[in-house]
């Protein structure tokens, strides 16, 4: 683990080479489990705010499900989380011209319609974080609709650090993320036994 001020870091986050591949997995994370994207609250005035502009980004099945179940749910954990078209993808989803499914607030937002890019949670992916008393614990969620990610960043040689540093800035800020790679770099350098 690596300690960055209040927020423990695995080390999967430095060792695994890891970039999205849209092409062969056809954005199966906005389909796949139990629950919506994961919402902060932080982020709830803001899905409320967003939702006329989004609209027309959105499925009509989408847009049926925002208006049936609200801009988020809670969940039985208590937790916030985006809604769903019948318990599979995420209501603000939409397929592309080529069938991979994307992010209807991030294309918004690309668009220049909202400022708000799209739940942290979404960007962070294939990150997820916990909160443990006064501490944040940021993993690396390992799941084999990832496999295509993890083979292309391996053969890019990126490590998911790097490939997610818009989003852990976004999330910690600049100074937090630097001090992230000094002390990963630090660690590579370190002789190990």
């Amino acid at each position: 683990m690596i300690k960055v001020g209040d927020v423990l870091v695995s080390d999967d986050i430095a060792e695994t080479e890891f970039v999205c591949h849209l092409e062969k997995c056809k954005g199966a994370c906005c389909v796949e489990g139990d629950l919506g994207a994961p919402l902060a609250d932080d982020e709830l005035e803001t899905m409320r705010m967003i939702q006329e502009r989004v609209k027309p980004y959105l499925t009509s099945a989408g847009n049926d499900a925002i208006a049936a179940q609200g801009p988020y749910i809670l969940d039985e954990d208590g937790d916030y989380s985006t809604p769903t078209i019948a318990g599979k993808e995420c209501a603000y989803a939409h397929y592309d011209e080529r069938g991979v499914l994307k992010c209807g607030i991030e294309q918004a937002y690309l668009d220049g319609q909202i400022d708000f890019r799209k739940p942290i949670s979404c960007h962070l992916y294939p990150i997820r974080i916990t909160k443990k008393k006064d501490l944040e614990a940021v993993n690396y969620h390992q799941w084999s609709i990832c496999s295509a990610a993890c083979s292309y960043g391996k053969s890019l040689q990126v490590p998911l650090y790097k490939f997610l540093k818009d989003p852990l800035v976004r999330k910690y800020g600049e100074g937090w993320y630097a001090e992230l790679v000094e002390k990963i770099e630090a660690k590579k350098k370190k002789p190990s036994g």
